[in-house]
């Protein structure tokens, strides 16, 4: 005898409940009013068959769903992937549970991956950085409980998780100079975001402080990813530019970083400094372990949760502040 049961379907639901399949859809999605008799009907058949979107059902009849949309910028950054991790955690044990999209590092795409959110009836959202325009983070804040991670918006400050990046960076490249480096360069994030500027604005900020130039030469946009950071290594050879040290405006660049320096024959420290920012998990393990400026990835996460809680109990979400930490391994050394 066959014990598995025939999975119900949506036909079987509108059948019990005496209406058409586009019915029932309606009511599941939320997205169209539906008279209130045959509203009942389709969520008390949904009840007796325990079909399987029940709690979504149950949720649209009480006019909640649960769920925390989250904009990330790349579901396969190490970097974004624990601030999500610290995100779920932040939300265990409360009624809420996170919905992840990614905006693919495309201001189109982030706007369509939140329309998509809002059309599924997130009740708030957290945005992990991004391109979203300050206007519409402005629009949406007052519709839904809303945190930003890693940037600011004008006048959100309340809602804005940011880390010093600025003084991070300024630590890092300080940390060269003490250690002899003059001819520091910066391999910086994508220009197009506001992270990467401040980490720019420390880096020459600790030059200027040490009496030394800023160097055009010496500052290389990547695109904070690995190979980005092997290209730029790659075109500061190849043009012969003469440099000791490099500040990479992230872990992942900082990996690419080192293979084009091995393809080179350079060895680190010995004949170049390295030093990165994020410490990501795999950053102790490189080969020399990597210095980097460790960001607190995971407390931003739930920060950010937290506040999204405080923000739906109606209270104020009492962000904190977030600072780096240098973390000295062994791939920077003095200056031979």
């Amino acid at each position: 005898m066959n014990t598995m049961s025939k999975a119900v379907t949506i036909h079987d639901i509108a059948r019990e409940a005496g209406v058409s399949p586009s019915t029932v859809s309606r009511v599941l999605n939320g997205n169209v009013p539906v008279a209130e008799p045959k509203r009942s009907a389709v969520l008390a058949a949904i009840e007796r068959r325990s079909f399987r979107p029940n709690a979504v059902a149950r949720g649209l009849a009480r006019g909640t769903t649960g769920a925390v949309g989250v904009l990330t910028q790349a579901l396969s950054s190490q970097f974004y992937g624990e601030i999500l991790f610290g995100v779920e955690q932040g939300l265990r044990g409360s009624p809420y549970h996170p919905v992840i999209v990614s905006g693919n590092w495309h201001s189109d795409e982030e706007l369509a991956a939140i329309d998509l959110l809002i059309t599924r009836r997130v009740e708030a959202l957290v945005i992990l950085g991004g391109f979203v325009p300050d206007a519409r983070l402005q629009q949406m804040a007052r519709d839904l409980p809303l945190v930003v991670v890693g940037r600011a918006a004008d006048g959100l400050d309340t809602y804005c998780l940011r880390v010093d990046d600025e003084h991070g960076a300024y630590q890092a490249t300080r940390y060269l100079i003490d250690l002899g480096h003059r001819r520091i360069v910066h391999v910086t994030g994508a220009l197009s975001h506001e992270d990467a500027h401040d980490r720019c604005r420390g880096y020459e900020r600790a030059l200027a402080e040490a009496g030394l130039p800023v160097d055009p030469q010496l500052i290389v946009e990547g695109a904070y990813t690995e190979q980005s950071g092997l290209l730029a290594t790659q075109a500061l050879l190849s043009r012969g530019t003469q440099f000791t040290a490099i500040f990479a405006a992230n872990d992942q660049m900082a990996y690419g970083v080192r293979l084009a320096l091995y393809r080179r024959g350079l060895r680190v420290p010995d004949d170049v400094s390295l030093v990165g920012f994020d410490d990501l998990n795999g950053s102790a393990y490189a080969i020399p372990p990597l210095t980097t400026m460790r960001q607190p990835t995971m407390d931003m996460g739930r920060a950010a949760a937290q506040a999204l809680l405080r923000l739906l109990d109606g209270q104020a979400p009492a962000l904190p502040t977030l600072t780096t930490e240098l973390i000295i391994r062994e791939s920077a050394a003095p200056l031979r």
